[in-house]
């Protein structure tokens, strides 16, 4: 029999043992064969994770990749067998928002894999079977277990609107960031920026296809930049990246700063006519362009996994994963 990590309450975790759950109509049964952890899964570990964004208790676990072992009445038996990755926002369908292609906007309420439903740090997880994305055959699932933060930046890059030829930028060398240069590399640009708070990632970015790197505090740090995205998650980074573009550039946000951080200036946003987007999560257009785009070779996640360690271990991957220690980059559980 597996096991799997529930979550009781904040600060307070144990290994239970885990029995899959049936699919019932419209589900999939996933065998997992990795599960990322991320600064959100340390929030709901430690408990400060916004109210409404996390329910105990609970199993974590909403970056994953696995296998189908089962499926429900209604779902295509070839699906069995297949390597997937699977979308987290358990929308509706029905709402507004759901019908324009804009799932992670659905009024029906937040719900999501690893947050307020079972996530993947178990044996098996159970969900609806058209939140799947199937990979090729020959896929790797350690890889592919870093989909879904690689989703939540396509998304960003997808508003970035940048175009071949084109000079674009990116501020954040976390995993985010690094999904950033590699999308945006496919994009055939110009030239390609990456502005982190220390040098330690500047030869990744390069082998990822950035043609400079500087650091955040850089007196020459270059402006006039059709597209930036920023995916650091700090106010400072923000203000970094909103004096990149050129006038009537382009700059997505999808970094979340702590509450009551101080804010981008709005006059000067206006007076230089900048279109500002903002990302929280991956629309099913941004999944289904991941998948692609890994699916094509242009995608390498595995450079940025430092550590895979067993689900027992899951309180020391929490720990890894918010050392701050620029040794360590995507911590990977295996059940």
């Amino acid at each position: 029999m597996s096991t799997a990590v529930v979550v009781r309450a904040p600060g307070e975790h144990r290994l239970v043992p885990h029995t899959p759950r049936e699919p019932g109509p419209g589900e999939a049964l996933v065998a997992v064969h990795a599960v990322g952890v991320c600064g959100s899964d340390r929030e709901v570990y430690q408990g400060n994770r916004p109210e409404g964004y996390v329910r105990y208790p609970l199993t974590p676990g909403h970056e994953w990749s696995g296998t189908v072992r089962a499926v429900g009445a209604g779902v295509p038996g070839h699906l069995i067998g297949r390597k997937v990755v699977g979308e987290g926002f358990r929308n509706c369908q029905v709402c507004d928002r759901c019908h324009a292609g804009q799932t992670t906007l659905c009024t029906a309420g937040y719900e999501e894999t690893g947050f307020t439903r079972p996530g993947a740090m178990a044996g098996t997880l159970t969900l609806p079977a058209r939140l799947l994305h199937v990979l090729p055959d020959g896929a790797d699932l350690s890889a592919a277990a870093l989909l879904e933060p690689a989703a939540c930046i396509a998304a960003a890059v997808l508003k970035a609107g940048a175009r071949p030829g084109e000079r674009v930028a990116v501020v954040g060398t976390g995993t985010l960031g690094m999904f950033a240069v590699q999308f945006l590399k496919a994009l055939s640009p110009a030239e390609l920026l990456v502005v982190g708070v220390h040098d330690e990632r500047e030869a990744l970015s390069r082998r990822f296809g950035a043609t400079d790197f500087r650091t955040k505090d850089d007196p020459a740090l270059p402006d006039g930049f059709d597209a930036v995205v920023e995916t650091a998650g700090s106010a400072d980074a923000a203000r970094t990246a909103a004096a990149l573009p050129r006038r009537g550039g382009r700059l997505v946000l999808t970094g979340i700063p702590a509450p009551g951080a101080e804010g981008l200036d709005p006059t000067d946003l206006v007076v230089r006519q900048l279109e500002v987007h903002t990302v929280f999560g991956a629309p099913p257009d941004a999944w289904a362009h991941t998948v692609r785009v890994f699916a094509a070779g242009l995608l390498d996640p595995l450079p940025l996994v430092t550590h895979e360690l067993p689900l027992t271990e899951f309180a020391r991957a929490v720990e890894l994963a918010g050392s701050g220690d620029p040794g360590v980059g995507k911590v990977l559980l295996r059940p």
